[in-house]
């Protein structure tokens, strides 16, 4: 009777120790399928994934370029049909090319260059196609176009410092 006696708390007492490691598994997601009251747990929403905003980031075209600042341009000079289709395809010659350095990744002084080059021959065409005044408004209204941004770029970067 005494062997069956210690045999029965022996039992018990591993019974207890054992229970431990069992409950220290369940812990750590062992025995819950999202993880438990113990340990790190996991939503039970799958992930979603990337949005569809993110999917399609394609650049805008040479086309959508031009066509999105063509209003402003016409509004400020005052641009007839035909002026506007001369400013239209030099501007959109101009933004093409641009596009198409830009794809070639060249090193900074020769994409400068090749930029320079390109704005020399697109105000050679607006010069050749436009009055001489609406053409001098028009250099006046690229220039101070980005003397303005310019000026915003810088003071968004004093803001940051």
């Amino acid at each position: 009777m005494k062997s069956t006696n210690t045999l029965i708390v022996l039992s018990f007492v591993l019974g207890l120790l054992s229970v431990n490691n069992v409950a220290a598994q369940y812990g750590y997601g062992y025995g819950y399928p999202y993880g438990s009251r113990y340990g790190r747990g996991q939503s039970m929403i799958p992930n979603a994934g990337p949005t569809e905003s993110k999917k399609d980031e394609t650049p805008p075209t040479a086309e959508e370029i031009v066509d999105t600042q063509m209003p402003s341009i016409s509004e400020e000079l005052g641009l007839d049909p035909f002026e506007q289709a001369v400013v239209r395809t030099a501007l959109l010659q101009s933004v093409q090319q641009k596009i198409e350095l830009h794809i070639l990744e060249l090193e900074p002084l020769k994409m400068k260059e090749e930029f320079e080059k390109i704005d020399h021959k697109t105000k050679e065409e607006l010069k050749a196609g436009l009055p001489e005044d609406k053409y001098n408004a028009f250099v006046s209204l690229q220039e101070n176009s980005f003397k303005t941004k310019n000026k915003t770029k810088k003071k968004k970067k004093n803001k940051k410092d």
